[in-house]
């Protein structure tokens, strides 16, 4: 793994959600279908308000939507800091190695990283014992200075038996309460490794599927593991383990041929097909760990358009979403987000932007 990035670029999207813009709980739990949630759809002709369900009457025939099949792990579970006392365990990413990619944070409710840990650490979670080996990635250093995130860890005991019988979804504390683990999958979720879930798919439902596929536009899957989301303001995304399939990179290079768009379901599908792009601008098969980060100054070369929810002000996610769209398109839709009283992070309302 290479050492942790940190981005020298600044997002110039300037906006500030409102104080209750989270949204408290998933679409079903607030009497709602998932693809009840609220679209926004930003183009040169301008901005509408349209819920998910009308996602279809925004695509054409001959588009491709892009979709991310990775499943969320239950990798959030309770333990002992010995000779400190409880903390939170974000188990997120298997490294080649062996170890884990982990967070400690603050008990009960995961809300602050602890930052004073040392390797060697140990921490009793009942069948299982995590030791903190070094910072990860090495050397690492925060961007506040303020000590180690994330770590690199030894795990002792039946991990998977033990996450499957105690884990819970990976969450920060913002919403009032806890939601099953169903409640972090997507329609495409079939292969289990992301520590948390693509949230851009969630509004997915199989009957909207259905109608996008009978308009004509095509669905793919690729798969990208999505690490923990919680950077420190300027720190890049780390290195995700990825996988673009033959079959997904002839489809997309055909539809692109054919004159239609590649439209990418979220930051993570973007930076997949952008980990797969040959030298003659066309998508490949190809998998492994990608380290990727599309930003204005490096900006995407088949993805065309982005379905995705809305990002916090300082998240390196917000790069992104403005290199796809550029400046101007993102802009306004942040601030029409805003006036209209969106809903932010993952059980949030949405935005297809087309540019």
């Amino acid at each position: 793994m290479a050492d942790v990035r940190i981005l020298e670029e600044r997002s110039s999207i300037h906006f500030e959600p409102q104080d209750d813009a989270v949204a408290p709980a998933p679409a079903e739990a607030r009497g709602l279908s998932r693809e009840d949630v609220r679209l926004l759809v930003a183009s040169p002709h301008g901005i509408t308000h349209a819920q998910f369900r009308d996602l279809p009457d925004h695509l054409r025939a001959g588009d491709v939507v892009v979709v991310n099949d990775s499943a969320t792990i239950a990798g959030e579970i309770d333990a002992q800091w010995l000779g400190r006392g409880p903390v939170v365990l974000h188990l997120a990413t298997p490294l080649d190695d062996g170890t884990w990619v982990t967070e400690v944070r603050t008990a009960v409710d995961a809300a602050r990283a602890v930052l004073d840990a040392e390797p060697g650490d140990r921490f009793d979670a009942g069948a299982v014992t995590i030791t903190l080996v070094a910072p990860y990635p090495r050397p690492h250093s925060s961007p506040t200075g303020r000590g180690n995130r994330l770590w690199s860890a030894r795990v002792e005991g039946p991990l998977q038996d033990h996450l499957a019988r105690h884990g819970r979804p990976i969450a920060y504390g913002y919403l009032p309460r806890r939601y099953p683990l169903s409640a972090y999958q997507t329609v495409f979720a079939t292969t289990p490794g992301s520590a948390e879930m693509p949230s851009a798919a969630r509004p997915f439902t199989h009957g909207l599927v259905t109608r996008l596929v009978s308009k004509g536009v095509a669905i793919a899957p690729i798969t990208l593991h999505t690490g923990v989301s919680s950077q420190e303001a300027g720190e890049a995304p780390q290195a995700e383990r990825f996988r673009v399939p033959d079959p997904t990179a002839r489809l997309v290079n055909a539809v692109r041929a054919g004159g239609g768009r590649v439209v990418a379901v979220g930051t993570t599908v973007t930076r997949a097909l952008e980990s797969a792009v040959a030298a003659d601008g066309s998508v490949v098969e190809r998998s492994g760990w990608t380290e990727r980060v599309v930003t204005p100054a490096d900006p995407p070369r088949v993805v065309d358009g982005l379905v995705t929810g809305w990002h916090d002000p300082h998240a390196s996610h917000l790069l992104l979403v403005e290199a796809v769209a550029g400046r101007e398109l993102t802009q306004r839709a942040y601030e029409a987000a805003v006036a209209a009283e969106y809903l932010w992070h993952e059980f949030g309302d949405t935005a297809l932007l087309l540019p």
